[in-house]
């Protein structure tokens, strides 16, 4: 299935014998591995290290000075774990690739990520953040509920430009939206920002399918515990954006300590590599079912959005409770983007966070299913909704005259 970047080039910056653009499946197997060949290696190398032996002491006070100056990565061998570590910077480099950004900084979960872009922005003095719903439920109650001392404004994407203030830091949207996959438009939301920075969160579209900093988002947020790492067996985060964010974010994880394990930086990269093949497969294997659900008496209404992917969101008639208790091959579990199917039902669990009627008025209706869709058969899967869906709704009385009149 094609893709909006199955042409797309990026720039091999740190391999001397690359010259030539690079397409994304590429920099997907390549970046963040440029040096292993020259070293001998195959695979990427993990360092567990927490610290390494320094004997120049006024050197390393230099290279201090230097991180405490403007958060630059520190030039020659690692010191310590809270200022970088060699996997989680190959990891770092490749996301940026293929983002198309100057930098990425790793943390130890998508929340660490996003708190970390607050701190950096509450800390110049811009504590009001801009944000459209819905986001996901975690997301909007560290939003709403101030813990890191911001102060939120919810509007549509038509009213950002007039939600803005002297003091605003940010202006917050995912695209396509945790849980009910609206889209909004990047590059109009990014014009109606002005100077103030956008925050994109695209753990949904993955690269494979946008990449939001080609569209004027100057931050790009992923949960990495979902599609990046794409096998259920990591937890992180991660954010795209240019050298002098990456900096002052740098700073902030070594203050706060919200790292990433080298680990969880080495299973990332691997994922990575697979990340076009996986993103592509289940999206064909998505598109398939949301049409089947579209064409079913038993689901009053689908939610796909228009780049594709391999989420699918659909309200029921009957119990949404049933369906989840109803599965057999899919399961039922919170989280996204592993290579086996999830469902949920957002209202009970991932948005359970949010006030019910602000969650209700962002189209998160209390019939409203989550289906993460993995690389099963799409066979199977849908023999297994359709057995977890239930009897077909009976017709309505005039919709059945109707019927008995054309037969």
């Amino acid at each position: 299935m094609d893709t909006p970047f199955d042409s797309a080039r990026t720039t091999a910056y740190d391999d001397v014998r690359t010259t030539a653009p690079r397409a994304l499946a590429t920099e997907a197997v390549h970046a963040g591995r440029d040096d292993l060949a020259r070293q001998g290696l195959h695979a990427p190398p993990i360092d567990l290290s927490t610290t390494y032996p320094s004997y120049d002491s006024r050197a390393e006070a230099a290279r201090i000075d230097a991180f405490a100056g403007d958060g630059a990565e520190l030039d020659g061998p690692p010191v310590y774990g809270r200022l970088g570590n060699p996997t989680v910077a190959r990891f770092e480099t490749a996301l940026a690739r293929l983002e198309g950004t100057e930098a990425a900084v790793a943390f130890a979960s998508g929340m660490a990520a996003l708190s970390a872009v607050l701190l950096v922005r509450s800390a110049m003095g811009l504590r009001h953040v801009v944000a459209v719903r819905p986001l996901y439920g975690c997301s909007d109650h560290l939003l709403t509920a101030g813990l890191l001392g911001t102060e939120v404004t919810w509007t549509d994407p038509a009213g950002i430009a007039d939600a803005l203030r002297p003091d605003t830091g940010l202006v917050m949207v995912e695209s396509p939206a945790n849980p009910t996959l609206a889209e909004v438009d990047l590059r109009a939301v990014a014009h109606a920002c002005g100077s103030v920075p956008l925050l994109a969160d695209n753990t949904f579209a993955t690269p494979v399918l946008q990449r939001p900093a080609e569209q004027g988002a100057r931050l790009v947020l992923h949960s990495a515990t979902k599609y990046l790492g794409g096998h259920g067996d990591v937890m992180a985060g991660v954010v795209a954006c240019d050298e002098e964010l990456a900096g002052r974010l740098r700073q902030v994880r070594f203050a706060t300590g919200g790292v990433l394990h080298p680990l969880a930086g080495y299973l990332l990269l691997r994922g990575l590599s697979t990340l076009p093949v996986r993103v592509r497969a289940a999206s064909a294997t998505a598109a398939d079912l949301a049409a089947r659900l579209a064409a079913d008496p038993r689901v009053a209404r689908v939610h796909y959005p228009r780049i594709g992917g391999a989420m699918v969101a659909f309200e029921v008639h009957g119990d949404p409770h049933a369906v989840i208790g109803g599965v057999r091959l899919i399961t039922p579990a919170v989280s996204l983007g592993s290579v086996d199917t999830l469902i949920q039902h957002p209202a009970s669990i991932s948005h359970r966070i949010v006030d019910a009627e602000d969650r209700r008025g962002a189209g998160v209706s209390d019939r409203l299913l989550r289906m993460s869709v993995g690389l099963e058969d799409v066979e199977d899967l849908w023999a297994d909704l359709d057995a977890a869906l239930g009897e077909p709704r009976p017709e309505s009385p005039e919709v059945k005259r109707l019927h008995e009149a054309m037969s």
